[in-house]
């Protein structure tokens, strides 16, 4: 079973990333939303050098920006206030591709759905949820699609340097159907990188519809809890993830777990009941792989949140 912690400022030295494999880690995903495999090269000669000290081969997955949409660059961060009306493409810059998209009654979801807006003609929205803005955060616009491409130039020049950097796989974020994995395929094909693993991230209701063909045609799925609670209303969230489960396990296919597994050890040195045993019954349900995210990247205590992780899984196993 593989056990990922995700790569950031809590876990960047090698002391720490050789205690989560002596932990049980078998791997990593680097979240390359915001930065390129350049720019995380020391990071990454630490997560290599540390495997090699721990005796363990490790799993490099990278998580493309893929299609989905972000807010622009902001010259500094915006305080948006319950019922404040807001411009969007002047205070809150987007692409055209959402500007062509609106209607009147759209709601659109900032940085994870922590902020909500409500449009109200089109380049106008309300504050319906309120909060800090930051720049390049994920926007999404609820129950909708935009027809963006599958990988970003961003993502191509990740893929021109993968295996430089020993990237073993890939997250394919917002798959739409097999169209979006014969893309990326084609792209690994070019650049003589077939033998990198194409892990598909379910996480809207496109990718929910076309699920069938997405286990055809990807290596591997990932249940990526966090867009998809907000693709859906959230206490529909635990039966899809059954669903998505079975339908994967019809099929043969790994799938991998990820968001807010131990999210309370982002600040706790000990997890929720709650959370261990959502780890276990995912276990119980097939998962061939447990993805941390916030908790290894930013939280205080990533090797006992690998811990916990891993013990556990094992529990279940």
């Amino acid at each position: 079973m593989d056990f990922y912690a995700t790569l950031g400022p809590s876990c960047a030295t090698r002391e720490v990333l050789l205690q989560m494999f002596r932990q049980g880690m078998t791997g990593a995903r680097l979240n390359l939303s915001h930065v390129g495999l350049a720019g995380c090269a020391p990071m990454l000669e630490e997560f290599h050098a540390a495997a090699r000290a721990a005796g363990v081969t490790p799993k490099l997955v990278i998580d493309l920006q893929g299609p989905e949409e972000r807010v622009g660059r902001l010259e500094e961060p915006l305080l948006l206030k319950e019922n404040q009306t807001v411009r969007l493409g002047e205070e809150i810059p987007v692409s055209r591709r959402v500007l062509q998209l609106l209607a009147p009654g759209d709601k659109i979801a900032l940085d994870d759905s922590a902020l909500l807006l409500e449009v109200e003609h089109p380049g106008q929205c309300r504050v319906l949820q309120g909060g800090t803005l930051y720049s390049r955060k994920s926007l999404a616009v609820l129950g909708k699609s935009t027809n963006a491409p599958a990988l970003t130039p961003e993502d191509l020049q990740n893929l021109d340097q993968a295996a430089q950097f020993g990237v073993t796989g890939l997250l394919q974020p917002f798959v739409r159907g097999r169209e979006d994995i014969q893309e990326v395929r084609k792209a690994l094909s070019a650049r003589n990188l077939s033998q990198i693993r194409i892990m598909a991230k379910i996480e809207n209701r496109q990718g929910l519809d076309k699920l069938e063909e997405i286990l055809k045609a990807a290596d591997e799925i990932c249940i990526a809890r966090g867009d998809l609670g907000n693709a859906i209303p959230l206490w529909e969230l635990p039966g899809i993830q059954k669903r998505i489960a079975s339908a994967c396990k019809m099929a043969v296919k790994p799938f991998c777990l990820s968001t807010q597994l131990l999210w309370s050890m982002q600040s706790r040195p000990v997890p929720t009941r709650a959370e261990v045993c959502d780890i276990f019954n995912g276990v119980l349900d097939g998962a061939s792989g447990l993805m941390l995210t916030g908790e290894t990247a930013i939280g205080k205590y990533p090797d006992r949140a690998m811990e916990f992780l891993v013990k556990t899984a094992k529990t279940a196993g």
